[in-house]
């Protein structure tokens, strides 16, 4: 298969991309750099630059846009390094802009086979970075190493076969010697799975298979053959704390979706968070949010890594506003369950018992005729990654208000086909509407909403400069004051926003960069 990488010769002589381990650690050291998907390995996506601030974020303007060439939803959240700016187009395409300007160093273009199956369009999330390589996930199965300096293909590995519906649209994780990296097709009857490759080689460390198979634990939860087409797909980054050797990961829904008589038990480890040591891949922990979910509320929300205060006792902590409509509060040394309330409208759980077990309502499973339930099949919210300012020590998200009416039906499987109970439809003449929500995640309590009169789909930024970044899916990008939700500021985009923003420093001054529609939009004061 013939990889193609295009360069503009005369700028990329003057690239000099290197990011060592030891800049990932102190990411946050480096506001005026984004290293990694979430900005850190704590995944705050919080960023200390305050040169746009509350007095001065209306006098924001636009100050470049890069056209993608593609007809795919952009959910890429660049990467930006010493004036370089590395983003991901779809299908599995990567491209460097100088940072400043937005004009093009190179471009990577992959050609890819057919078909490709995926649920959700062939879509790239983004990239991870590693001394002087850039690290991509490709929808057909593929995880590649380039030279960030001019976009040339260094290796590639099969991490997975796309006929079966396997895909890689997350962006990996960079560590000291390992890109984590894991798969999406919990739709088709995938066996879900996380991997670590050596960055230099391509050799697979090792692989945790988040449905265990006969003899290993949590295998009983799985119903006769069921785990062999279990789901709990992998996709979307994880988090890191150094200190503990822990990888933190949220699986997805167990297959197949909307109809659970056929994997009777609680299907580990789907709808859940793994902690798995960094050198062995070994769990280490684990915390289900949703026992045998029927509702296809994945977990595959962004684990925020916090170390504060709570309860009187200083804990390493991580936040968690899942899919089911809960906020959780984590001990991430050991998993412990030490918060969970509702953040939006939710009529599926009496409560959460003492260990963070939700004690189901009656009636509000998937039915042949139909079952009405609150939070909708995209969750009271989604993937989209929220944010936590260390300054107000509030927690940011985007949150869905809706319900969807629950069907049940028969799931043949098929391999490389849809494995599906049935599909979930919406509430006639009730459309639901969504926020950008801020919450205390010490008790869970709800401080501000800004409301929107659709539901969003876009991550969130927060910054030094008091302010909240997000997007609409009318395609508006605003700014929000931090403490109290006021918009401060507002720009229409004119495509929908399915990314999550990030902010930088070029040329000594601050920029915003979003994708919406199919471009780049940066801005400036």
């Amino acid at each position: 298969m013939k990889r193609i990488a295009i360069a503009i010769v005369l700028t990329v002589a003057g690239l000099r991309a290197e990011v060592s381990y030891e800049r990932l650690l102190d990411a946050a050291r480096e506001p005026g750099n984004w290293l990694t998907y979430s900005g850190t390995y704590m995944s705050h996506r919080h960023s200390a630059l305050d040169q746009v601030n509350r007095s001065n974020a209306a006098k924001l303007g636009l100050k470049w846009v890069h056209q993608l060439r593609t007809t795919e939803k952009v959910e890429t959240s660049p990467l930006v390094v010493d004036g370089v700016m590395y983003l991901t187009r779809p299908p599995s395409d990567v491209v460097a802009l100088d940072a400043q300007t937005g004009r093009p160093f190179w471009t990577y273009r992959r050609t890819l086979p057919k078909p490709i199956n995926v649920c959700c369009g062939q879509v790239n999330r983004g990239l991870a970075i590693l001394g002087d390589r850039l690290f991509l996930g490709t929808v057909d199965g593929y995880l590649v190493a380039l030279d960030a300096r001019t976009g040339a293909l260094i290796w590639e590995v099969a991490v997975a076969d796309r006929r079966t519906g396997h895909s890689l649209t997350a962006a990996p994780l960079a560590l000291k010697d390992k890109i984590v990296a894991g798969v999406a097709g919990g739709e088709y009857g995938v066996r879900g799975f996380l991997d670590a490759y050596d960055p230099k080689t391509g050799k697979r460390l090792w692989r945790f298979w988040t449905v265990p198979g006969p003899g290993e634990p949590g295998n009983e939860t799985w119903s006769g053959d069921s785990w062999k087409t279990g789901g709990a797909p992998t996709w979307i980054t994880g988090s890191y704390d150094p200190e503990l050797k822990l990888i933190y990961w949220g699986t997805g829904n167990p297959s197949p979706d909307w109809n659970g008589d056929v994997r009777l038990g609680d299907n580990l480890y789907s709808s859940s968070v793994v902690a798995l040591d960094e050198d062995t891949g070994k769990l280490r922990w684990y915390f289900q949010f949703t026992p045998h979910d029927v509702h296809d509320w994945d977990a595959v929300q962004i684990p925020v890594l916090v170390d504060a205060e709570f309860n009187g006792r200083s804990r390493k902590l991580m936040y968690w506003a899942n899919r089911n409509a809960f906020f959780y509060a984590l001990d991430r040394t050991n998993g412990e369950f030490l918060l969970g309330r509702p953040f939006a409208k939710q009529t599926w759980a009496k409560e959460l018992d003492a260990k963070g077990r939700p004690v189901r309502l009656p009636d509000t499973a998937p039915s042949r005729k139909g079952t009405l339930v609150y939070p909708g099949v995209q969750g009271g919210t989604n993937w989209y990654s929220p944010s936590y300012s260390p300054i107000t020590g509030l927690f940011y998200f985007s949150a869905w208000e809706y319900a969807s009416i629950y069907f049940t039906g028969d799931a043949p499987y098929s391999p490389g086909n849809r494995f599906l109970g049935s599909v979930p439809q919406g509430v006639p003449d009730d459309r639901g509407w969504g926020a950008v929500r801020a919450l205390d995640p010490k008790t869970g309590e709800k401080k501000w909403d800004y409301k929107l009169h659709s539901t969003p789909q876009s991550g969130i930024l927060s910054t030094a400069g008091r302010l909240v970044f997000g997007g609409s899916d009318e395609g508006h990008f605003f700014a929000l004051d931090d403490s109290t939700g006021e918009e401060l500021w507002r720009a229409s985009t004119g495509g929908v926003i399915v990314a999550g923003p990030i902010t930088y420093l070029a040329g000594g001054r601050q920029y915003v960069t979003i994708a919406s529609g199919s471009a780049i939009f940066t801005f400036g004061l």
